[in-house]
C-alpha cells in the first residue's frame, strides 16, 4: 500500500507527488517502548522555541541535534554535548538510524519538509506551530501521519492547559447555550510587518549556512532582517501575526466546537507589499452547521485591532483573548489560553456537576511534551496529534490566503479547492526550490 497522493490540479501532477512520496525508504523503527523506557529524540531547529522543545524531552535520551545557525544553537549544544551535531537535518535522519522521535521548530517555511521526511522514516513527530507553512501541507502531514501511524503533536502548549481543557467541557456542555458568533484577537506582530524587501549587500555571519536556512524558499541575498528572528512577517518565511498567534488564540474555540465545516473566509486589511504581511488585519471566518454548532462565524484580529465595544459587551479587552457568545451567556478569555468568566456573573463553582474527562494538569507547558512521549510509547494519542493540528492550521492559513488577494474566497473542505478565485487557488501551496523535491 502506497502513502496518499492529492490529484488535484494546481498542486502537483500525481506521478510526482508519488515519486516525491516514496522518495525516502520506510525505514523500520525500534519496537514499541515501554512506558519506562527512554525514546531516542533528535532536535531540529534547537535555538529559541526549539531550546524548549528539546528542554520538554530531557527526560529522554537526545541524541542528535541540528541547526544552521550555530550561534543561535549554541546553548542547547552546549546543554547537550553528548548529542551529535548536524547542520543538514537530511544528513541527521539518513544517519542517525536509532531515532524514535523528533521535534521540529524550524522557521515556517520549513516546517513541512523534515516533518515528511522523518514521518516516511516512521520517526514521532514534535511540530511547532502553525503546522505549516501552506494549506496543502498541512493536509499532506495530516495524511502521512495517519498512514504512517505515528505519534505527533504541534507545539500550542495551550490546548494541554488545564484551565483551557475544562472551558473547553464547559462549552459543549452547553453553558451558553446556542453559540452565535466568536473574537479572537492578538497583539501582534511584534516583528516589522507590511515592510519593503530589504536591500544591500551583507555578509553572511560565518556560524550561519545562509542555504539550508532557506531551504524550500526562492534564493536571495541574507539580510538580517530575515534571520534569526524577523523572518515572520515575510511571506517566503513566515504566515504574520496570524499564523504565528492563530493556533494560540483560536484553538479554544476549535477544540470546544470541532470547526471542521469552514465555507467561506473573508479579509481587511490595509495594501502595502505583497511580499510582506500587513501590518494589520480583521478576518471573518464562516462555518457552517454541523453537529456541534449552528452556522456561525469567528473574526479574527491582530495588529492592535479588535472587536468593536458591541461585540466586546462593554469589556475592556486585554491584548490577546478570546470571546464565544451564546445564546444563554458569553464566556471571555482574557489570554491566548487558560480559564475565562462569563458575562452573567456565574462563578466557575456553579459547574461542578459538569462532567471533567480531558486529562488536565497544572504544569501544562511540560504536559504537552508529556503527552507526545506517552503516545510515541504506545499511549493514548496527544490531543493536538496532526488530526486535530492539521485542521485548525488548514484554517488559520486559509486566512493569509483571504489576505494575500483581497478576495473573499468560497473553500470546499472535502475537495481541499477554493471554488471562486482563481488566483487564490496557486496561494494554497508554493513551488520548493530546486534540489529540495516536493513532500
Amino acid at each position: 500500500m502506497n502513502p496518499p497522493v492529492f490529484r488535484r490540479r494546481g498542486f502537483i501532477k500525481s506521478t510526482a507527488a508519488a515519486a516525491s512520496a516514496l522518495a525516502f525508504p520506510l525505514v523500520a523503527s525500534r519496537n514499541v517502548l515501554g512506558a519506562n523506557e527512554r525514546l531516542n529524540v533528535a532536535g531540529i531547529g534547537v535555538g529559541g522555541k526549539g531550546a524548549v522543545d528539546v528542554d520538554g524531552c530531557a527526560g529522554e535520551n537526545i541524541v542528535a541535534l541540528c541547526d544552521v545557525d550555530e550561534a543561535n544553537a549554541r546553548a542547547t549544544f552546549s546543554k547537550y554535548s553528548t548529542a551529535k551535531r548536524y547542520k543538514d537535518f537530511r544528513v541527521l535522519l539518513e544517519k542517525e538510524k536509532s531515532i524514535d522521535a523528533v521535534t521540529i521548530s524550524t522557521p515556517d517555511h520549513m516546517h513541512a519538509l523534515p516533518a515528511a521526511m522523518a514521518i516516511k522514516m516512521k520517526k514521532h513527530v514534535y511540530l511547532q506551530k502553525p503546522l505549516t507553512h501552506t494549506v496543502y501541507e498541512a493536509r499532506r502531514l495530516t495524511e502521512l501521519a495517519k498512514f504512517y501511524k505515528v505519534a505527533t503533536q504541534m507545539g500550542n502548549q495551550g490546548h494541554s492547559n488545564a484551565g483551557t481543557r475544562r472551558m473547553v467541557e464547559l462549552i459543549r456542555s452547553g453553558v451558553l447555550g446556542r453559540i452565535q458568533e466568536i473574537h479572537c484577537w492578538t497583539d501582534r506582530p511584534i516583528w516589522p510587518q507590511a515592510i519593503d524587501r530589504p536591500s544591500g549587500s551583507h555578509r553572511i555571519p560565518s556560524t550561519l549556512d545562509w542555504d539550508l536556512w532557506l531551504g524550500v524558499a526562492p534564493e536571495r541575498p541574507f539580510n538580517p532582517a530575515y534571520a534569526p528572528f524577523k523572518w515572520r512577517g515575510f511571506w517566503d518565511f513566515g504566515t504574520g501575526a496570524l499564523g504565528d498567534m492563530g493556533c494560540h488564540v483560536m484553538d479554544l474555540p476549535f477544540f470546544a466546537l470541532d470547526l471542521k465545516n469552514l465555507v467561506r473566509v473573508k479579509a481587511f486589511a490595509p495594501k502595502g507589499n505583497p511580499e510582506s504581511a500587513p501590518a494589520w488585519s480583521v478576518i471573518t471566518y464562516h462555518f457552517e452547521q454541523s453537529a456541534t454548532h449552528p452556522d456561525l462565524k469567528l473574526v479574527w484580529y491582530d495588529g492592535g485591532q479588535k472587536p468593536s465595544p458591541e461585540a466586546a459587551r462593554g469589556l475592556k479587552l486585554s491584548s490577546n483573548g478570546v470571546l464565544i457568545h451564546g445564546s444563554e451567556d458569553t464566556l471571555y478569555v482574557d489570554s491566548y489560553w487558560g480559564s475565562g468568566r462569563f458575562l452573567s456573573g456565574r462563578p466557575l463553582s456553579e459547574f461542578k456537576s459538569v462532567s471533567e474527562y480531558l486529562p488536565k494538569s497544572e504544569d501544562f507547558d511540560r504536559n504537552h511534551y508529556r503527552e507526545w512521549i506517552a503516545a510515541c510509547k504506545g499511549g493514548a494519542a496527544a490531543l493536538s496529534n496532526f488530526d486535530y493540528a492539521g485542521p485548525l492550521t488548514e484554517a488559520v492559513l486559509l486566512g493569509n490566503v483571504a489576505l494575500r488577494t483581497g478576495e473573499a474566497i468560497d473553500w470546499s473542505s472535502r475537495g481541499m479547492k477554493i471554488t471562486n478565485v482563481d488566483e487564490a487557488s496557486r496561494l494554497l501551496h508554493k513551488k520548493y526550490r530546486k534540489g529540495w523535491g516536493e513532500i
